[in-house]
This record gives structure tokens, C-alpha cells and sequence, in this order.
């Protein structure tokens, strides 16, 4: 059945799907990158698409933005569709020196200001970490497409525009690599549903140098991540 945020129904997903931000994003890799792509929900426009990748089933919806949506989504992909494994490919801030525009991070662990975890009345902090497998193969398949990657600690924050002017130094100084919206929340899901989940990421501009992807190079920088995902 359906639930209030999917028009889908039990069956319409594939056991692997990825999940950019924009539901336009879904689009352009349901056009682009899957054959037969059948599309399986609309509802909020939050796109979703299920076809095939080198003979493999893939489905491919966006998450919005923020941990709330991407809450919703993954807990339903989990727990009523049946879905393995997520994959998380989208942009981020770069808060290290040693990051370049277009390097691919593998989020290893999510640090986050959320208090998404509280739900699970858990005795102690909880540390939300990707599946090592889904890791380490994205590394060996960047390194086989010669795409750099980086391999670390993200944050996952709530606040988009902080009032805190020295939030980021803070998380840099501790080795964080770069700051996005949504994989403590993905992570969390996973480890409760006992299922699957990872986190790339594209460094679309950089917090401290003022750098920043063009449209087209985001266009091209974002194909590489998606060709890993798809891989994977």
C-alpha cells in the first residue's frame, strides 16, 4: 500500500536506491543513466523513478532537504517498501584545506546538531556511521574512474543560515570534512531498520576559501558521484 508522502506501492522499488536532494536530480539520472525507468511517484513532486542499470533493478527519489524529509523518506523506503539500501549523493560545503571543488567525499560518520536521535531513548550519544562495505566499495570504484575521493567525518546540521559565526571553526578544528543536511538522519534509519546506507557527497563550494562550482561543473562533478552510486 501507499503511504501519505508515496504514491508507490509495495514492489514498485528496487532493493537499492539512490537519493539525491532535488527530485529534478532523480529525473536527470532516471533520463540519463536507467533503462526502462518507470516512474513511481509524484506526491509533493518528490520524484521517484525504478528502472534498470546494466541489467541491475535501481531506483532512483528525492529526499528534499533537511533531516525531517530525509527522515520520512528513507524510514518509508525501509520499513514499508522493503528497500535495502540507500545511497545518498548530494552536495556539500568543504571546511578543510586539503578539499579541492568536485573531490568526492564518502561520508564515513555524520556528526550532526540535531536531535534527530532522541526518538530512540538511547542511554548515551549515538554515532551514525555509513556500511563499511558500501564504503569501501565506492572507494576501489572512484579510484577504477580515477575520480578523487575523501574518505572522513561530515556534519549533518539543521541550520542552514547559523547565527553562530564560529560554528564552522569549531567542527573544523575537529577534523570534520564538510557540512550537508541529511546523513546522520539517513544513517540513524538505517542502523534502527537494520539495513543499509551511505553518503556521498560532491564539494560544491568551500566554506573558508569562498570557492564555488559553476552550473556546469556541478553538472559534470555530480555525474561522477552518481556514476559511483550507480556502481556500487
Amino acid at each position: 500500500m501507499s503511504t501519505p508522502h508515496n504514491a508507490a506501492v509495495k514492489g514498485d522499488f528496487a532493493k537499492k536506491v539512490l537519493m539525491p536532494g532535488d527530485p529534478l536530480r532523480a529525473k536527470f539520472i532516471a533520463e540519463n543513466y536507467l533503462e526502462n525507468a518507470k516512474l513511481v511517484t509524484t506526491v509533493r513532486n518528490m520524484l521517484g523513478y525504478t528502472g534498470t542499470y546494466k541489467g541491475e533493478p535501481v531506483s532512483v527519489m528525492g529526499a528534499g532537504m533537511g533531516m525531517p524529509s530525509m527522515g520520512i523518506y528513507s524510514y518509508e523506503l525501509f520499513h514499508e517498501y522493503d528497500v535495502d539500501c540507500i545511497i545518498r549523493i548530494g552536495s556539500a560545503g568543504a571546511m578543510q584545506d586539503s578539499l579541492k571543488l568536485m573531490d568526492v567525499i564518502v561520508a564515513a560518520g555524520a556528526c550532526t546538531d540535531s536531535n534527530y536521535a532522541q526518538q530512540f531513548g538511547l542511554p548515551g550519544t549515538f554515532a551514525p556511521i555509513a556500511d563499511f562495505e558500501l564504503a569501501q566499495r565506492a572507494v576501489q570504484i572512484a579510484a577504477e574512474q580515477n575520480t578523487d575521493i575523501v574518505v572522513g567525518n561530515v556534519l549533518s546540521t539543521d541550520v542552514f543560515y547559523t547565527l553562530d559565526p564560529t560554528v564552522n571553526d569549531k567542527w573544523r578544528r575537529m577534523g570534520v570534512l564538510a557540512v550537508e543536511m541529511e546523513c546522520a538522519a539517513l544513517y540513524m534509519n538505517a542502523a534502527y531498520a537494520g539495513k543499509k546506507a551511505l553518503g556521498l557527497l560532491t564539494v560544491s563550494d568551500h566554506l573558508y576559501t569562498g570557492e564555488e562550482l559553476s552550473a556546469e561543473d556541478r553538472q559534470l562533478g555530480f555525474r561522477k558521484m552518481m556514476e559511483i552510486a550507480l556502481e556500487i
